[in-house]
């Protein structure tokens, strides 16, 4: 309905110029005539100065037609295209938008109104547990609202492009990816639905083994590795465009009932430049330097994820190099590299089988080069894929 009145309205308009511009050309026409009658009733006997102005009147009359004619031209066409970006806008959706057969829009509008169980929060919204009248449980990101601050055009813009993007990670579908199920626009948030994951996130798994509540074994903490690298592999070369997640870090690395990894909020930092979480440990330095993101700062990121796998150790907090304090992870681990003791930096709760200890040694040295300075000696998740698979047979 909504566009076929925009159809409408643009017909009229259309009608409206192609009337005036027509009642210009024959005015102008009208004008060209009488003028010419003008000049067949002159007797012969004008004088050759009466002649000159009767020509500059005739050429000043056509050139008066002509700018006329261009200028309604170049009017009517600036109107049309303003009439034709304002229809191709994308419009702003009021009502729950599903991706999933399992989810009605009227399940999830009576699930948000209930009680919801808060998991987390970050800088950018809060996590939900929700348990849908079918008994489907799923877990619910509350986005605040981007540019809240801004005018009403602006706001109107960020909602649309986010609106598109979501769109376009809906289509994603990989084991390593958490899957957008469905999306809820309101007044001022966005609700993102996602399928529950059990074990939270790898910043609460790797809490609870820093506290001694949960046993985390290299085998699993690999897989966890070689699952996050699959995700990023299958952004960076399978997707139709090149998605970069732009905000990889533990608490957007879910993890199943089975410890398998799965990447969330997938490119959603670009969007929400307003709100965004800022630059944190996990961010390649180039990003802070000349505010640029390939997919090889999503590599950075992932091998401050690796090192925290390897070490146990939280990366946000000051590591001492050359008996000084306030160095990063990076700096300590290449620091431990060449002086020898790289054992020094291996988890001690998960070093036992001398194999293992290898393959922990092999996995620190792909860490170091993934945290590179130089995006360029930085190898690619597709380079990754292959390098943690010959570590251990998956």
């Amino acid at each position: 309905m909504e566009q076929r009145r925009r159809s409408n309205t643009i017909y009229l308009l259309l009608l409206f110029f192609f009337l005036v511009f027509t009642s210009r050309t024959n005015t102008s026409a009208s004008c060209r005539r009488r003028t010419v009658k003008h000049l067949s009733t002159t007797p012969p006997s004008s004088t050759p100065l009466q002649s000159s102005i009767t020509s500059k009147v005739i050429v000043f009359s056509i050139a008066s037609g002509i700018l006329i004619g261009l200028v309604s031209a170049l009017v009517l066409a600036f109107l049309v295209r303003c009439i034709v970006k304002y229809m191709q806008q994308t419009p702003i959706l009021k009502g729950p938008v599903v991706f999933s057969p399992e989810l009605t829009p009227k399940s999830l509008y009576g699930a948000l109104g209930n009680g919801i169980q808060l998991l987390g929060s970050g800088p950018n919204g809060k996590y939900h547990k929700v348990v849908l009248d079918n008994g489907l449980v799923v877990a619910v990101k509350r986005l605040c609202s981007p540019e809240a601050s801004g005018s009403s055009t602006s706001r109107n813009s960020v909602k649309r492009r986010l609106q598109k993007e979501l769109e376009l990670l809906a289509i994603l579908r990989h084991m390593n990816l958490m899957s957008l199920r469905a999306y809820v626009p309101e007044s001022n948030e966005f609700s993102l639905v996602y399928d529950y994951m059990p074990n939270g996130s790898l910043e609460d798994v790797m809490t609870k083994v820093r506290a001694k509540e949960l046993e985390l074994g290299w085998e699993v903490r690999l897989r966890v590795a070689v699952g996050i690298v699959q995700g990023l592999q299958y952004l960076h070369f399978s997707c139709d465009h090149q998605v970069l997640h732009y905000n990889l870090k533990p608490t957007n690395v879910m993890l199943d009932s089975e410890f398998e990894p799965r990447l969330a909020d997938c490119g959603l930092a670009k969007i929400m430049a307003a709100s965004h979480t800022g630059l944190s440990c996990y961010s390649a330095p180039e990003s802070s330097q000349s505010n640029r993101y390939t997919d090889k700062s999503d590599i950075f990121s992932f091998g401050m994820i690796l090192g925290l796998l390897l070490t146990g150790r939280d990366p946000t907090q000051p590591f001492c190099v050359d008996g000084a304090s306030g160095g990063s992870l990076g700096q300590w681990l290449k620091h431990l590299q060449q002086s020898g003791e790289a054992r020094e930096a291996l988890d001690k709760s998960i070093l036992g089988e001398e194999v293992e200890e290898d393959e922990m040694l092999m996995a620190l040295r792909i860490t170091i080069i993934c945290l590179s300075d130089f995006p360029a000696d930085r190898p690619s998740s597709d380079e990754l894929v292959h390098m943690l698979t010959q570590i251990h047979s998956f």
